[in-house]
């Protein structure tokens, strides 16, 4: 509430068979986790530029750039880029490429090559140090395990890959339609 307030975002609590809460336009229970209610804070402040930020630009920044740009609107501009941007892991291609999304155009970012004005910047690591980005823009922090590596096997470690874009996926299916779950 104090967020949501602070950014002039509606919430409305009701009760009815539980206690229910609305951010914005998205319902959600009373004990939802904080990552959805900053998303739906985020997604009521209906942002034009959503920027990734990780360190490689390589796995979850890449990864979250191709769901969001399949889930977004048209008219939001949705770009990745990293503190010490290296290559596309070809996991996180495959990865997506089992959900019928294509990434294989993309290529690893520096800050630096940003352009426009972004609004909304989501920081997705967990183990290093986040970049930051300098200009004004609402912020969200998506802690998620690094993929790259994980496990002891090349399966292991797809695995950790697929499950990082499966949480992306509900993640970013909060900020951009508004559906909670």
């Amino acid at each position: 509430r104090d967020v949501a307030g602070t950014l002039g975002v509606d919430v409305v609590a009701h009760e009815g068979d539980g206690v229910q809460t609305r951010v914005g336009d998205v319902p959600m229970a009373s004990d939802a986790p904080r990552w959805m209610v900053e998303a739906a804070v985020l997604r009521a402040l209906e942002p034009t530029h959503v920027l990734f930020l990780c360190v490689a630009n390589s796995a979850r920044s890449q990864m979250a750039e191709g769901l969001a740009r399949s889930l977004a609107p048209a008219d939001v501009t949705i770009s990745s880029a990293g503190s010490e941007p290296t290559k596309v892991r070809p996991q996180a291609i495959a990865a997506l490429s089992e959900v019928g999304l294509d990434i294989t155009g993309h290529a690893s970012n520096g800050r630096e090559d940003v352009e426009g004005h972004v609004d909304a910047v989501i920081t997705l690591c967990a183990e290093e140090v986040c970049p930051v980005w300098l200009g004004h823009a609402g912020r969200l922090h998506w802690g998620l395990p690094e993929p790259a590596g994980a496990g002891e096997t090349p399966e292991e470690e797809m695995e950790a890959f697929r499950s990082v874009r499966d949480e992306l996926t509900r993640r970013l299916t909060v900020l951009v339609r508004g559906v909670s779950g």
